[in-house]
């Protein structure tokens, strides 16, 4: 693979898990340092100690997002370790389920200090290295910050706001010459997904390989992606390549949006 983030270095924040951790090796398979981010000291790790063994170079941080404190520690052992910081990748994030009657305010609140908050403050502690590279900051977002399943009211709204804090991002950082963009995808095969497959099947491999396949058939490519599939088009946006995009919500989702409901019976 092409070492092309060479000399740089990118934070990750949810990068010990799922997308996260495929954008995280993706980056480190490109020659970039990175400071992988993830809930648990044992899951972080295990991707650093990943990374390290395929050639690449990496640190770890464990911690909330949630938490003011976890970015402040992740911002200091990045610029202590690296001295600088590149790129922010914002992948960490939850699912919860529920309309707006079995939704708890408590379960709202804490899906959006998670998927919101999380990725403010991950913005807000390294903004200023970010702004003194030129870097980038990519946010991963949904589909569902667009078009919506039912009974995930407070998860699809927190998609949103990271739509429209992309656009706010956007135009306030063009000024330092760093550019932000929203990374919509489809249905990837990280545990979250394998989890939720598994509470809406019959709680057997089987029927979560049957819940997933079945997911699969609704993208027109005809299955769900995977995390290094997103991770590309994050190293793609951090890239030269794409020196005139920002404020896009870049959707990776296997055609998922563009099919309608609606459908023609096949021909012969």
């Amino acid at each position: 693979m092409q070492r092309k983030h060479e000399g740089s270095v990118v934070v990750v924040t949810g990068g010990s898990a799922g997308i996260g951790r495929g954008v995280a090796e993706v980056f480190a398979a490109e020659g970039a340092a990175v400071v992988v981010h993830g809930l648990t000291q044992a899951d972080v790790d295990g991707v650093v100690q990943q990374i390290t063994a395929d050639g690449g170079v990496a640190i770890g941080v464990a911690g909330d997002v949630a938490q003011e404190a976890t970015h402040r520690v992740i911002a200091e052992a990045a610029m202590a370790r690296f001295g600088r910081i590149d790129h922010l990748v914002t992948s960490a994030g939850i699912q919860t389920y529920g309309d707006a009657a079995t939704t708890t305010p408590e379960s709202f609140d804490h899906v959006f200090a998670v998927n919101v908050r999380g990725v403010f403050l991950a913005v807000h502690h390294t903004i200023e290295q970010i702004r003194r590279n030129r870097g980038t900051i990519t946010l991963i977002s949904s589909t569902q910050g667009v078009a919506t399943q039912n009974n995930v009211v407070g998860y699809t709204s927190t998609k949103g706001a990271l739509n429209a804090m992309t656009r706010a991002l956007a135009v306030d950082e063009a000024a330092y010459g760093v550019r932000v963009n929203a990374i919509l995808p489809g249905s990837i095969d990280t545990p979250m997904l394998r989890s939720s497959a598994r509470e809406w099947s019959d709680g057997t491999d089987a029927g979560e390989e049957a819940v997933i396949a079945e997911w699969g058939r609704m993208h027109p490519l005809g299955r769900v992606g995977r995390a290094g599939e997103v991770g590309t088009v994050c190293s793609f946006l951090a890239g030269p390549e794409a020196s005139f995009v920002t404020g896009a919500e870049l959707r990776v989702d296997g055609g998922l949006l563009s099919r309608i409901a609606a459908s023609l019976p096949t021909r012969d």
